[in-house]
């Protein structure tokens, strides 16, 4: 397996991949000698995790999750069944690259996502089928988003791509044998951190606050992720300081727009909380894609819990 191969599987809206220098930056920096569990309440993409595991920094246990179900199968999928989610999705290239015309690709596609959409119950009867599927939209849909509306059926409009890499062999077979051993839990972000002690770090990436009436993307699952929930994160992290755990968090900066906004300074009221830059390119309109202010918050400082 090589280390430079371990990367996301999927692209994910709010993927940390062009933040990674920062995040890195601010880990423990006794992480390797004093965290025993890693975990990722809303795992996404994953970028985080597979920069660690990719630098051979993995902890004796790993624990991820996401509510929504679909991503959360795929991540299973990568772990257990690779090679068949390959073989899966190097039939649905060659489909796709038969097909040369635009409108027998977008065609195609539609096709592909409405029995997506159609087979929910995939996920328990077919896990590697629906996974083949949603990574296929993934490559080829509009911009790489993942969205569904309120149905829950995933909405996105064909992508006008010359040659998509659809199946890429060598990052999932890389991501698989890393991702051995991870606990993947599909429940609420609190859930997955039962038992959470001194020994652990957690990363919180929470579907971001909307910085304008017009900028809030949360669909990626039914339901959302309100101020309500924000304020109930907020209230999971200062238990988990009390505990002694150490964690940090990414979320949207809104005094980037709004310098009145002190939304996130109340939130997170004692703990260190600091502006960063970090590019976004999942965005369905091109003028909100680039440099966006974001911020994160810690409850350390050079390995130590303020």
């Amino acid at each position: 397996m090589k280390r430079e191969t371990i990367k996301p599987f999927i692209k994910w809206a709010g993927g940390k991949t062009q933040l990674l220098p920062e995040l890195d930056a601010r880990l423990p920096e006794d992480f390797k000698r004093t965290v025993r569990v890693y975990a990722e309440p809303f795992v996404g993409g994953g970028a985080l995790l597979f920069h660690l595991l990719a630098k051979g920094l993995r902890p004796e246990r790993v624990v991820v999750n996401d509510s929504n179900p679909d991503l959360a199968n795929a991540w299973r999928v990568v772990q257990s069944h690779a090679a068949e989610l390959v073989e899966a999705l190097d039939e649905l290239q060659t489909d796709y690259r038969a097909r040369t015309g635009e409108e027998d690709r977008r065609a195609f596609y539609l096709a592909v996502r409405d029995a997506y959409n159609a087979a929910i119950a995939d996920c328990a009867d077919n896990p590697v089928r629906r996974t083949a599927r949603m990574l296929f939209l993934n490559r080829t849909c509009f911009n790489g988003l993942y969205r569904v509306n309120a149905k829950g059926a995933f909405n996105v409009p064909f992508g006008r791509y010359a040659n998509p890499r659809i199946c890429d062999r060598e990052t999932l077979l890389a991501d698989s044998a890393a991702l051995a051993g991870v606990e993947i839990l599909d429940g609420d972000f609190a859930d997955a951190l039962a038992g959470a002690g001194p020994d652990w770090f957690v990363y919180f990436d929470p579907p971001y606050r909307p910085i304008s009436a017009t900028s809030g993307f949360r669909d990626y699952t039914q339901g959302g992720f309100d101020d309500r929930e924000q304020h109930r994160l907020a209230d999971v992290c200062r238990t988990l300081d009390r505990k002694g755990v150490r964690w940090l968090l990414s979320n949207s900066d809104p005094k980037g727009t709004d310098p009145g906004d002190t939304f996130f300074d109340g939130l997170y009221a004692g703990f260190d909380i600091r502006g960063v830059q970090a590019s976004r390119m999942v965005n369905a309109k091109a003028d909100r894609r680039g440099k966006l202010g974001e911020i994160l918050v810690s409850n350390f400082t050079n390995g130590v819990p303020s």
